[in-house]
Formats: structure tokens, sequence, C-alpha cells
């Protein structure tokens, strides 16, 4: 198993259907309370490609990056066109997006992140497959230089400082990013016929942990 550093085709998972799901184990009690508890610590994201497929040419486009990833053994990114950004939907990518950490004047590695607020509730999704040339990093509130004060490993999400941020300063960022997924099937069926009567393949993709 391996992770194939390619995105599937944009063009493609632009319509499809799909988003976050959680595991929630829920045990009803003699007195009718519930307790509801998670063993998992961050969601998970199921999408259905079928529904992106608009011509005969976007099938051929899926059976060979299928084929290619050797059905559900090889993962890829994914990009989720509801969630694909630090920011708003409609607003331009801003350093100052996301707060990812603190400084304590030693560290000089940090994992992007996403956090979703609401109330006085939050999720912080760590992202680990950045949009190469898209990450841009504020410390204190002021913007740095990729390549000459940080780097952006692409693989991972991590951002790396040339000098260790100072004791206290905050640590801003935006982004683009893909989901790491893989297929959830071994098989796609699909037929010339069936397709220009309007019928859509199931094509199921599951996220991945990396």
């Amino acid at each position: 198993m391996a992770f194939h550093e390619i995105r599937f085709p944009a063009n493609v998972s632009f319509g499809s259907q799909g988003g976050p799901e959680r595991l929630t184990e829920i045990v009803t009690l003699a007195n009718g309370f519930e307790e509801r508890n998670t063993p998992w610590e961050h969601s998970r994201r199921r999408y259905d490609a079928g529904f992106g497929l608009r011509s005969l040419e976007d099938v051929d486009t899926l059976l060979a990056f299928f084929e290619a990833r050797r059905g559900r053994l090889h993962a890829f990114r994914w990009k989720d066109w509801s969630d694909y950004k630090s920011g708003p939907a409609g607003a331009a990518i801003s350093a100052f997006d996301q707060r990812i950490a603190v400084g304590d004047g030693v560290r000089t590695q940090f994992q992007l992140v996403k956090t979703y607020a609401s109330g006085s509730a939050a999720y912080v999704r760590p992202i680990a497959k950045p949009v190469a040339g898209t990450v841009l990093v504020a410390v204190g509130g002021d913007p740095k230089v990729e390549g000459l004060e940080f780097s952006v490993d692409a693989a991972s999400g991590m951002v790396s400082f040339v000098v260790a941020p100072d004791i206290g300063a905050e640590i801003t960022a935006g982004f683009e990013f893909d989901v790491p997924a893989r297929f959830d099937s071994d098989r796609i069926e699909t037929s010339v016929a069936s397709f220009r009567a309007g019928e859509v393949p199931n094509v199921p993709i599951v996220e991945v942990r990396v």
C-alpha cells in the first residue's frame, strides 16, 4: 500500500456528493437517559464520485485513474469542493485564516490545522495534504516568506521555520488543501448505454488516515 501524491481529476470530483461522518456509540439506560461516546477523535469523509461524471471522456478519465491506483490499494488526493480552503469559501486565502500554534522560542515545526467552531465548541482538524504553492504563513501578525523564512512539506502539512517563533507569538496560516482518500470498492460498473440514459454509476471514495 502507498500514497500517490496525485489528485483525483478535479473536474470529475466537482459535482460529487459527500461529506464528514462520525462514529457515535449510544447506550440507552434503564431510566431513558443516554450515554454517548465515540472512539474517533477525528471525523472521516465519504464521497460518491459518480455524480461528477458528465461525459464519456470523464468515464475514460475515471477508469484510467482507478486502474493506476489498483482499485483500493493506493490512496490519493481528493479535492472536496465544499471544503478545500482555510477560510470562507468566497474569500481569498489569507495568512491570518487559521491559528495553528503559539511560539515557545524553541519549536520550529508546526502542523497545519483548520478549526471548525460553533458556539463555545470547536473541532481542530489536522491538515496533512496542503496544496503546494498556496500556503501563506504569519508570525505575530508579520507575514513570512516561503523558501526564505519557512518551508512547507506538502506531503504531511508540516510547516518548518528557519528561526523558532518567539515565546507567545501567534502563528497563523492560510492554505488550500486536499483530502487523503482511496476508492472504497475494487469494482466500478458502468456502460455506455446506461450512462447516456442518465444512470449514474456508484464510485465510492473514503478518507484515509495518514
